[in-house]
């Protein structure tokens, strides 16, 4: 079942383009039986499908329009709408598209829309007792055009939008590494000294916690009761977001000390132009097809290991302890 939690977790980051392919993963992962071959599904043309009646159906569509005649339980699309003409007993939720709730229909649970609009035909559309609606209208033809074109996600076009996207990006992150460093320069210098002296564990043992913690929320969703997993989840997928951003901020300062020493020798530049040069390196490395998908991998697996391993000074222990 497509639950509300699963896909709502990630709102908070979907701005961010290297956070989509995590929610494409948890689609995956978490939205049940994928039914592409059935007597109760038609195909009349490449961009449609059509569900007849299928009660006990979960429906993931990539890239098609999802017509739901009759009866089905959750229904998924990505790059394409959702028409109700007749009952969904779950949920619908949709990346890149509209839902249509045709009147006489029913939607039982959970509206979820990211990058799309929710357009009833009717005043009062037939929803379930404390059915919840998210919209997120944003990205319309970014997630349309990944639907119908897979490769972009790895590959994404140089376009104008993008080379923006990639400038805010560079500007949030300079601003979020100068305010980190400013209030913890100590954590920020022992796990750059860290990443130096044992690069191989750091990874090693980072990349260990972030599938062992991936793993866990898994068996969460699949296990306990939805809201109680939902939360447990979103906690373990926040946990894993400030890991990212601790690892991130970790190695843009440590990239900028290093090649600020190549290029400059024995000259020293302010703090925030070394950070800003660190900021500026992977910024790009996070643009380069393909690449970039180890480089996130890279971040995570670095800031879980630093979390891991990195202990607190002497003083924060003794500060603790009085």
């Amino acid at each position: 079942m497509i639950r509300p939690f699963q896909i709502k977790c990630f709102l908070q980051w979907v701005k961010q383009p290297v956070f989509v392919p995590a929610l494409v993963i948890a689609c995956f992962l978490f939205g049940g039986p994928i039914h592409a071959q059935n007597a109760q599904l038609a195909e009349p043309d490449s961009k449609t499908l059509v569900v007849e009646d299928a009660p006990e159906m979960n429906v993931i569509a990539f890239g098609k329009t999802v017509i739901v005649r009759n009866r089905v339980k959750d229904v998924f699309s990505w790059g394409g709408d959702v028409i109700v003409e007749g009952t969904v007993s779950g949920d619908v939720a949709v990346l890149g598209g509209a839902v249509i709730q045709k009147e006489g229909s029913e939607i039982t649970g959970a509206i979820i829309i990211i990058g799309g609009a929710y357009r009833p035909e009717t005043v009062a559309p037939t929803r379930g007792p404390n059915a919840e609606t998210v919209v997120f209208g944003m990205f319309e033809e970014e997630f349309r055009q990944m639907a119908a074109e897979p490769s972009t996600i790895l590959a994404p076009r140089f376009t104008t939008s993008f080379f923006i996207q990639r400038v805010f990006s560079a500007l949030f992150w300079f601003v979020l590494t100068l305010l980190f460093v400013t209030i913890a320069p100590g954590a920020v210098s022992r796990s750059i000294t860290k990443v130096r002296t044992s690069p191989v564990k750091v990874l090693a043992v980072g990349s260990g916690v972030l599938v062992a913690v991936m793993a866990v929320a898994i068996i969460f969703l699949q296990v306990l009761p939805d809201h109680l997993g939902g939360i447990l989840s979103l906690m373990a997928f926040l946990l894993l977001m400030l890991a990212y951003g601790f690892g991130r901020i970790v190695l843009q300062v440590s990239f900028g000390k290093w090649l600020i020493k190549q290029l400059f020798a024995e000259r020293k530049l302010p703090e925030a132009a070394t950070i800003f040069i660190g900021v500026v390196t992977w910024t790009v490395i996070l643009s380069v097809p393909y690449l970039w998908t180890l480089a996130v991998f890279a971040l995570f697996a670095t800031g879980c290991g630093l979390v891991a391993t990195v202990r607190p000074s002497g003083g924060w222990r003794r500060s603790a302890g009085a």
